[in-house]
Parts: C-alpha cells; sequence; structure tokens
C-alpha cells in the first residue's frame, strides 16, 4: 500500500477522560473496506483485531449515524508514554475497494493526548474490557484488612524475586500467576513511571458477578504483587464494572449504575461523593436538563433518563414481522469521582451504548379528502426521516413516485411539526383505478385502494402498508320521467344516464329489456340523452282503473331498480282516459270486459243485448253501445285449447221482437246481431297475486294504509289429491325447485309465497279452474278466521286482503 494525505473531514479525534477517540465518515468508505493498524515505532504496524482489542484497551465499532469509531486507553499497547503526561499513537487507516484489502490507500493519522492530572485510581468499564490503575506510591497495605488481602498474605512468601504478580480470588478459590499466563488468559497488566494497571476481559474464569443495589456487576478480585530484596509490594487491583441496569419504557430510557460498589470502596462509612458528570460520544453534556436529560443520584443509585428521540442519540427506522417501528441507539458515558479512606480518589468512568428495543409505530392513514373538490388528499405518516417511498400501487397498477406523476397523480411528501415526515397521495375521484360504486339512492362511493412500498433505515429493508380510502357523496341524480299520450298509446320519456348502469326499468318483477318490449309490443326508442317508450292501450303491463262504455282509463307502471340490489328506487306511472267506442279487455285473472258498438240498419235497442246465457245483460249501455263485465267461468263461456293457448269464447247477440201473426214464417223489424268475443291466455304463466295480511283483532289505524304484522309466521304447505290434481309450493317465482310435501315452510308475513296446482288429467273433457283461494291459521279447512285471495275466481281486495 501507498501512503496518502488524509481527505478533508475524513478523520476527527479528540482525547477525553484519558481516553484516545477517533471517528471516520462513513461517506468517504462507501462501496469500499477498510482496516485498522496500530503503528509501533519499534514492531511496524499491528493490524487490529477483536482479540487484540480486548487485551490492549481498543475498541472498535460504529456510533448511531453508523460512522466507524476508535477508542483505547492512554494505557494501551503500543502507545507512547511520556512520564505518564503525555501520550500519543499513530493509526493507519487501510481503504480499499476489495474485500482483500489488495491496492489498498493508507493513511496515517497521529494523536496526542495531555493527562497529567491522575487521581488515585481510576477505573474504565469499556464495551469489550475493565481496566484498573493505581497509583504506585500509596500505602501498600490498607489498615483495614479485608478478606480478599488476608487470603493474599500467605501466599506473598512465594512471590518471584524482581517479577509481578498476580494473586485472583473468585469463589472457585485463588489464582496466583505471571504476568505473562495473565497475558495468555486475555488479560494485561504492566506498570508506567507511577503507575500500575490491570486490563481485564468481561466475564472471565476469575471473575464473578454480584448484584448491587439491584444492577448486576462483573467483578475481578485481584492483588498485584512485587518483592525486592527489602520490600514487599501488595497492590489492590480489583475492578468491577456494571454489565446491566438498562430498562426501557414507551417514553424513555434509564440508566442505572451504582453510587457504592462495596468491592471497590473499602471503609463505606468514609465515602464521599466529589462530582458525577453524564456526557454523550466523547462530549461532557454540561447541563443535561437542557436538552431533557434527567441526571440523578442518591445514596444508591446513580440514573440517567433520556427520552425516547432525545439529541445526540438516533433514531432509526426498522421493519419486524412485516410490522414498522423504531430503534433509538446512544452513546453515553458517566464520570463517577468519590474519596474513601482506602483510597484519596477515585475515578470511575463507564462508557455505554444503549440501543432500544424495537418498538412498533403504526403508521396512520389520514383522509384528508374534500368531497366537494372531488379529490382524494391521504396522508400517510408518521415516519422517520430514513423512510423513503419506493412504490405505490393504485388497485393493482404499481407506480413509482415519477411514474405516479406522469400519470396524472399527485405524490409528494410533507413534515410534520415532531421531526416526522408522511407521504401526502392526491387522487382524482375520475381517475380510471378509483373503484365507483353506486349506493343508497343517489350516492356514489369512490374506493381508492392503495398499497404502499416503503424503504426502512439505513438497510432499506422493504415495508408495504395496504390502505382502503372512501368517499361517499350525492351526485348522481335520480331521473325524472315525463309521461303523455295520444289517442292510441301511452308514452313514457326519461334520461338514459345511469340506466343499465346504475338502475334498470322493471315491469313489475320483470327486467324491462329490449326483448320484453318487443314481446309486450311496446315501441323502444333513444336518442343522445333519453329513452322514450311508446305503450300501445291494450299492450301487456296496461292496467286498466277504470273501465266503462266509451270510456277507458289506463295506467303503465314501470319500476326504477338498483342494478345490483334490486332494491326499488322509485315508481313511474304514467295515466290517461281514453275514448273508446269499442273494445274488449281480457284480464289476466279471468275478468273479460266488453264494449260493443251497434252497427246495424235499422239501429237496434242495446239494452236487450245479451251474452250466451241470456241472464247476463249489459251493465251499462246507450243507444249506440253495450258494455259487459264477466268471468270466463260465466255466462256460458266456452273454453278450447290451441297449442300453448287457452280459448274463451262467447257471443254478445240480440233478442229481436216479433210481430204477432198466424203465419208459420216469423216476422221481425229487428236486423240480425251477433259479436263474437274471444279471449286468449297462455296455457302456461305466472301471475302473482300479492296479499297483505293484518290481524283482524287489531283495528287498522286512522289515515289511509294497513297494518301489516311484520312477525315470522309459518306457512304450512298442505296437498290435496282430488280428479288427479297436485298443489306444490315452489321455493321462488321460476317453478324449478320446490319444497318437499308435508313440510313446515317459514316465511314473514311480506315473502310472496308461490303455488302451482297442476292437473295430471289428460281427458279433454276436464278443465281446471282457480275458483276458490284463501289463508287460514291452521290446516282445518273450515276454520272460520279465513282471508280470501279469490272467490268464484275473482281476486278479492278488502280491507284483510290487499291486490
Amino acid at each position: 500500500s501507498t501512503l496518502y494525505v488524509l481527505p478533508p473531514g475524513f478523520v476527527e479525534s479528540s482525547c477525553r477522560s484519558r481516553i484516545f477517540w477517533m471517528k471516520l465518515n462513513k461517506l468517504f468508505l462507501q462501496g469500499k473496506f477498510f482496516q485498522l493498524e496500530i503503528y509501533d515505532p519499534y514492531a511496524g504496524p499491528v493490524l487490529l483485531d477483536e482479540k487484540l482489542a480486548s487485551r490492549c484497551g481498543y475498541v472498535l465499532s460504529e456510533d448511531v449515524w453508523g460512522n466507524p469509531v476508535f477508542r483505547t486507553s492512554v494505557l494501551g499497547c503500543h502507545v507512547a508514554n511520556e512520564a505518564d503526561e503525555l501520550f500519543s499513537l499513530t493509526v493507519n487507516i487501510k481503504v480499499s475497494s476489495f474485500p482483500s484489502m489488495r491496492a489498498a490507500v493508507t493513511y496515517t493519522y497521529p494523536m496526542y493526548c495531555s493527562y497529567p492530572s491522575w487521581a488515585s485510581r481510576e477505573i474504565v468499564c469499556e464495551e469489550n474490557y475493565m481496566e484498573v490503575s493505581v497509583k504506585t506510591d500509596v500505602p501498600a497495605v490498607s489498615n483495614d484488612y479485608t478478606v480478599a488481602w488476608m487470603s493474599a498474605l500467605p501466599e506473598t512468601q512465594n512471590v518471584a524475586y524482581q517479577q509481578w504478580q498476580l494473586m485472583f480470588v473468585s469463589p472457585s478459590g485463588r489464582k496466583r500467576i505471571t504476568v505473562s499466563d495473565a497475558v495468555k488468559l486475555g488479560y494485561s497488566f504492566n506498570n508506567t513511571l507511577s503507575r500500575v494497571y490491570l486490563r481485564a476481559p468481561y466475564h472471565s474464569n476469575e471473575s464473578d458477578v454480584s448484584v448491587v443495589s439491584g444492577v448486576n456487576m462483573n467483578m475481578v478480585t485481584s492483588t498485584s504483587m512485587y518483592r525486592q530484596r527489602w520490600l514487599l509490594l501488595l497492590i489492590d487491583t480489583t475492578v468491577s464494572c456494571p454489565v446491566d441496569g438498562i430498562s426501557f419504557t414507551d417514553t424513555a430510557l434509564t440508566w442505572t449504575v451504582p453510587s457504592i460498589i462495596p468491592t471497590l470502596v473499602v471503609q463505606e462509612s468514609t465515602f464521599l461523593s466529589k462530582n458525577i458528570v453524564m456526557g454523550i460520544d466523547d462530549q461532557v453534556i454540561v447541563d443535561p436538563e437542557e436538552n431533557n436529560y434527567l441526571l440523578e443520584h442518591n445514596e444508591t443509585h446513580i440514573r440517567i433518563t433520556v427520552p425516547i428521540g432525545a439529541e445526540g442519540g438516533r433514531l432509526k427506522s426498522s421493519v419486524s414481522g412485516g410490522v414498522y417501528g423504531v430503534i433509538y441507539s446512544i452513546d453515553l458515558f458517566l464520570e463517577h469521582t468519590w474519596t474513601d479512606a482506602g483510597w484519596q480518589t477515585t475515578k470511575y468512568t463507564v462508557i455505554k451504548s444503549i440501543t432500544s428495543p424495537f418498538m412498533p409505530q403504526i403508521p396512520t392513514v389520514i383522509n384528508n379528502t374534500v368531497p366537494e373538490e372531488r379529490l382524494f388528499n391521504v396522508a400517510f405518516g408518521h415516519f422517520l426521516p430514513d423512510v423513503s417511498l419506493v412504490a405505490i400501487t393504485i388497485g393493482n397498477v404499481p407506480f413509482t413516485p415519477r411514474e405516479a406523476q406522469y400519470h396524472g397523480l399527485k405524490v409528494y411528501e410533507t413534515l410534520f411539526s415532531n421531526r416526522t415526515k408522511g407521504f401526502i397521495l392526491e387522487v382524482s375521484f375520475d381517475d380510471p383505478y378509483v373503484l365507483k360504486e353506486y349506493v343508497n339512492r343517489n350516492e356514489t362511493k369512490y374506493t381508492l385502494l392503495v398499497n404502499y412500498t416503503l424503504s426502512m433505515g439505513p438497510e432499506m429493508t422493504l415495508y408495504y402498508h395496504a390502505a382502503e380510502v372512501e368517499c361517499v357523496i350525492a351526485d348522481i341524480e335520480l331521473p325524472e320521467a315525463v309521461g303523455y299520450c295520444d289517442e292510441k298509446n301511452l308514452y313514457l320519456t326519461l334520461p338514459t344516464f345511469g340506466l343499465h348502469q346504475y338502475w334498470d326499468l322493471y315491469l313489475g318483477n320483470t327486467l324491462l329489456n329490449r326483448h320484453v318490449a318487443l314481446t309486450n309490443g311496446y315501441l323502444a326508442a333513444t336518442n343522445s340523452t333519453h329513452l322514450i317508450l311508446q305503450i300501445p292501450l291494450f299492450a301487456v303491463g296496461v292496467t286498466y282503473e277504470e273501465v266503462s262504455f266509451q270510456k277507458i282509463k289506463a295506467r303503465f307502471d314501470v319500476v326504477l331498480k338498483k342494478v345490483r340490489t334490486m332494491e326499488t328506487l322509485q315508481m313511474f306511472s304514467i295515466s290517461c282516459s281514453f275514448n273508446y267506442s269499442e273494445f274488449i279487455i281480457c284480464h289476466p285473472d279471468g275478468t273479460v270486459m266488453i264494449s260493443a258498438q251497434m252497427k246495424t240498419v235499422p239501429a237496434i235497442d242495446m239494452s236487450k243485448t245479451k251474452l250466451r246465457d241470456s241472464s247476463c245483460k249489459p251493465r251499462e249501455y246507450n243507444e249506440a253501445h253495450a258494455f259487459f263485465k264477466f268471468h270466463v267461468t260465466t255466462c256460458g263461456t266456452s273454453v278450447r285449447f290451441e297449442g300453448d293457448h287457452i280459448i274463451y269464447e262467447n257471443e254478445i247477440s240480440y233478442e229481436k221482437e216479433t210481430l204477432p201473426g198466424q203465419s208459420i214464417h216469423t216476422i221481425t223489424r229487428d236486423p240480425d246481431y251477433r259479436l263474437t268475443v274471444l279471449c286468449y291466455y297462455q296455457a302456461k304463466e305466472t301471475v302473482v297475486l300479492g296479499a297483505f295480511v293484518s290481524d283482524s283483532a287489531t283495528p287498522p289505524p286512522s289515515g289511509s294504509g294497513t297494518i301489516v304484522s311484520r312477525s315470522n309466521t309459518a306457512a304450512y304447505r298442505r296437498v290435496r289429491q282430488a280428479l288427479n290434481i297436485v298443489s306444490r309450493v315452489s321455493k321462488d317465482e321460476s317453478f324449478m325447485e320446490f319444497y318437499e310435501p308435508n313440510m313446515v315452510i317459514f316465511k314473514r308475513s311480506v315473502e310472496p309465497v308461490f303455488l302451482e296446482v297442476e292437473l295430471k288429467d289428460e281427458s279433454p273433457g276436464v278443465e281446471l279452474y282457480l275458483e276458490n283461494c284463501w289463508i287460514t291459521r291452521s290446516l282445518d279447512f273450515n276454520s272460520t278466521q279465513r282471508w280470501n285471495i279469490t272467490v268464484d275466481g275473482q281476486v278479492i281486495l278488502s280491507d284483510q286482503c290487499a291486490h
């Protein structure tokens, strides 16, 4: 490798509390690999690895922003020491584009640290090692003999001459080893001009864990021993550091360290806390409360509380199990200085990198849509600045943010007051990817289906979130129909907007399409805006409200129903009176109405016309017309079958008056008058007769209308076998599926019952008429409580039964 000049801004360093701090700017290392070498002026460069780091007092990690950080103790390996006051260290930074580090560029960076004010004892608790350094001019043995010291005394007789040895005391017993053997176990021991130091790894075999004020402490109890001709030096090099003490809530983290550590304080009664400071990274926080930090202490604890998201730390977005959340990290240090009778001054430093557990943060979708603008405005947040929008799917169509803008969608970021951000999406109601559904009477429900794809944090983990936003507005105008009539037809005109898309026209329960219109003899025409329906007076579907000779009051009804739900929205009716001198109306229930016109010369008396049954006379008449009304089962009406039709036939005739005389020939001045009446019915046709039954015991309320019972009632199916007749109840009006015989059928009082009566006898002389039909509450044919639907073939319209 070749030495190069450092790029400006690549390295920052400082000296804080006898610790070298060096930080590398990660922006200079993007897409590259790096290594650190410790340059020893005598041995040359030494590659920094994990095993060397803990033994030599090095820490290589990252700060909360991902920048590489290197820290080392001024008593670390390969650090130049001038009189225990001035320290220097040179680091080689090797950068390469290859993992093998070939063709690496090497930058040399020297660091200097001045630290003249040593305490009698200084302890550093780093991430990967514990270090204690003690002045060698302190008294060899305290006046207060501890158990550890007393147990070490017998071993002093075996201490080698002019050689440092270490005595470890643990629950497993005592162990006396040389310094070289301690190095093999991961320890580092040495002495300087005025100090002795021991560096130990966490959780070694010689260590022990004890609980102090609720905090687990890793402790190495050791005595350093040195013997000369007239001198035996025993130095307490015990060290104890916290390994936990971190707790979290939803809003804050708390770091707790014991105020008094018994293994480090011989006489607790003489303990006096002198100073406590906290810091972040390598900077002391002079006024913690100014940054919303809380530093508090009492006789047992020192506690630092930091709000989640506070300055100095970093909130980072993360994804766990498909759930979005945040992780908060902060690098803290604590310095506690105290005095006690055993030691003049102890400076206790703990450096702690704290990372919270994953904290789920459910994003919210805020619907800021203003219906009047016909524009969806959807805010999606709240997110940290390290979140970016990768793609957005509308319906089933994915877009990148740029593609969305090209399509006409608006996607942009917005900042919130709490330093988070969100993503705003604007989509027109009329966008083809917005779902539209006709609801209620005159409203449209617009539905925006969105699937967000976000990139989270520096790891760029993908996060998916689906959202559904709805807006219902009254933007549909129900059509208004206009009706009018001419001499022979009724006309209905209504707008074509929404027809077949939102609603359909029905003739009763039958969809009024072109086929039905053609079959019924209607004429349908459309222009760019309206449908015009022409209905002949005597076409199927026309209701005759009043019929008399020379006058017909006819009505035509169509129902507007929703396409999907078949819900009735409104009914359009056109009613007109027609002056007709001659007509015949065959009603579905078998009622026949005839207006016969006198066309004879000389004229006849229309009051004397009759049907085949001479008792059937005209209901109304004048000198030119006679009006008859009868049922097909009366007045001598005959019936015959032709193909798929049943034909009922009767005849209107005039009974001539004869002059008295003796001749065998009849003499009359009246002309012949015979008018044949034919009614054609489909042999197989479903005719629905509706009946709403009310409780006869409850009088109807004042005003028009009828009280309709809404309670569930049971309709019992009854099968009657007589003259080879079978009756069945159909499940619906298609008469394709039927209930089983003797089965109890539950129906609401407003639900229709579809009854079929079939004549099995094929004899041509046998006909089937629906003569009497009624409803009872029991199976008894003679039940006195009954509601008639038809009597003698006539539909009954009464207070108890409405057609």
